[in-house]
């Protein structure tokens, strides 16, 4: 799942249960169910064993999304340190895997995430993968107002 609606729901839960003790759990786990949700997103996986690195067209599309979720993150939270913290956590699985899918460094502490990250993902065609993302942006949106 791209960024952005990874952002907006950790950010939704951190609105929704103040708890910091309780919504970043939350936010980190919601990671793993958007990923199960089916969406879609470019198959970084399938890039690197054919190009050895990522296109520019995906690489677009990544700078593209985290733009877009560091934009609303900083939009939603103002000052509320713990809806950072939430949408952070968020997406730490994905910032794990960066080094490995920007810069090709693999270690014995990453291939385990790499493997359990591509196992759960849930793929769909472009239409119904990004109307499911819309629809939970649209749903973290709703929460938050």
């Amino acid at each position: 799942m791209l960024e952005t609606p990874h952002v907006a729901l950790g950010a939704a839960i951190a609105v929704a249960i103040p708890n910091p003790l309780i919504s970043i759990p939350l936010a980190f786990a919601s990671h793993f169910l958007l990923d199960m949700t089916p969406h879609w997103n470019p198959h970084l996986n399938t890039e690197m064993k054919k190009h050895g690195h990522l296109t520019q067209q995906t690489l677009f599309i990544i700078g593209l999304d985290l733009a877009c979720a560091v934009l609303l993150t900083i939009f939603i939270a103002r000052s509320d340190v713990n809806i950072y913290l939430a949408a952070f956590a968020a997406i730490l699985p994905d910032i794990a895997e960066g080094p490995y899918f920007l810069f090709g460094w693999r270690n014995k502490y990453l291939d385990p995430i790499l493997r359990f990250q591509k196992s759960i993902q849930a793929n769909a065609n472009i239409f119904w993968g990004l109307l499911t993302q819309v629809l939970v942006l649209l749903g973290s949106l709703y929460i938050i107002s």
